[in-house]
C-alpha cells in the first residue's frame, strides 16, 4: 500500500483533531472552560456564580489583600495574557491592573462603564475619576452579575442559556438582599455613619444615610485635625454611638475618636477583599452584606418594618 494512502487520512484526522480542541474555548484550554481574570473580590464572586462549571477564575487579588494597593506578580501579568476576558473596574481603582491591561490581548471589561457612579470630591484623589465602590450598591451589584452574563455569553453563545440562568438565580438573591436593607433601615434613630474611609457612599445613597468618612476614597488618606474635630463635634451634636472600623484597614484613627468621644466600635465591611478567615469559612457577598445589615441596624437604633 502506497505510505501516501495512510499518512493522508491521519493528517487530515489530526489537523480536524487540533481545531477542535482549539474551538472548545478561545484560549484553547482543553477543559473547554473559559480563562477568567478578575481584579477583585466582588467581580471574581460574579464570574464564579455566573460561569459556573464553565469556566476557570483566577483573582487578581489575594484574601487579605487591600485592592486599591494592588501590586501584581509576573504570574499575575502572565495570566491576564494568557486570559480569554479580563473582568476589572476602571476609573483609577487599582492602577496597577490598568496599566497591565493596555498591553492584553483579552478582551477587557469594565464593569462600571455603564453605571452610574458618583464624583470624586473636589480636590480628594488625582487617580479616581470616580467612587469606585459601586459594588455596595446591590442593586447596582446586580447590573454588575448582568455585565458579567453577558459578557460571557459573547464568548460563549453556545452556552448562553446557561449563564443567563446562572445570573438569574443570583440576581434573585441580590434583589432579596435589597429588600432586606429596605426593610432594615426604613425606620431608625439615627442616618449618620461615620466610616473608616468613604467607602459607603452608594449604599448611604441607596438607603437615606449620610456617610461621614474620617478618610476620603482611598483609605490610606490621612484625615486633618480639623476634619477630625468636625467628626468629634458632630458625634455629640447627632447622638452618633458607633464608630465603624475595617477589617483591612488600621482601626487606630477610628478607635481613638470613639475613645474621645465614649462611643463604641463596629466593622462595617466594605467587601474589596475577604480576609483568609472570612474564606476558609466560606462567606460571600450576601452574608457580609446582611453582617453589615446588621452592625447598621444596631448603631443606628432601627426598627425593622
Amino acid at each position: 500500500m502506497d505510505m501516501r494512502t495512510i499518512l493522508v487520512p491521519a493528517l487530515v484526522l489530526l489537523v480536524w483533531v487540533g481545531l477542535t480542541s482549539c474551538r472548545s474555548s478561545p484560549s484553547g484550554d482543553p477543559s473547554g472552560k473559559l480563562e477568567v481574570v478578575t481584579a477583585f473580590y466582588p467581580l471574581e464572586e460574579a464570574a464564579t456564580k455566573v460561569g459556573g462549571d464553565l469556566v476557570t477564575v483566577t483573582d487578581l487579588t489575594p484574601p487579605g489583600v487591600e485592592p486599591h494597593d494592588l501590586e501584581l506578580t509576573p504570574d499575575q501579568v502572565q495570566a491576564i495574557a494568557e486570559a480569554d476576558v479580563v473582568f476589572y473596574l476602571g476609573g483609577g481603582f487599582q492602577p496597577a491592573v490598568e496599566d497591565a491591561l493596555a498591553d492584553a490581548t483579552a478582551i477587557t471589561v469594565d464593569v462600571s462603564a455603564h453605571l452610574r457612579t458618583l464624583p470624586v470630591p473636589p480636590g480628594e484623589s488625582d487617580t479616581l475619576t470616580a467612587d469606585p465602590h459601586v459594588w455596595l450598591d446591590p442593586e447596582l451589584y446586580r447590573q454588575i452579575v448582568q455585565e458579567v452574563a453577558d459578557s460571557l455569553s459573547g464568548l460563549r453563545p453556545a452556552d448562553r442559556s446557561t449563564f443567563q440562568a446562572n445570573a438569574s438565580g443570583d440576581e434573585a438573591s441580590l434583589r432579596a438582599l435589597d429588600r432586606d436593607y429596605r426593610s432594615g433601615l426604613a425606620h431608625c434613630v439615627r442616618d449618620e455613619i461615620v466610616t473608616s474611609h468613604a467607602a459607603f457612599g452608594y449604599l448611604a445613597e441607596r438607603y437615606g444615610l449620610r456617610q461621614e468618612p474620617i478618610s476620603g476614597l482611598q483609605p490610606d488618606s490621612e484625615p486633618t485635625p480639623q476634619h477630625l474635630a468636625e467628626l468629634e463635634a458632630l458625634v455629640g451634636s447627632e447622638g452618633v454611638t458607633t464608630i465603624f472600623t475595617e477589617e483591612l484597614v488600621s482601626p487606630k484613627v477610628a478607635e481613638t475618636l470613639a475613645q474621645e468621644t465614649g462611643t463604641t466600635t463596629a466593622v462595617l465591611d466594605p467587601l474589596e477583599s475577604l480576609t483568609p478567615d472570612e474564606a476558609a469559612a466560606g462567606a460571600d457577598y450576601a452574608s457580609l452584606m446582611r453582617q453589615n445589615l446588621s452592625g447598621l441596624e444596631a448603631a443606628l437604633g432601627c426598627v425593622p418594618s
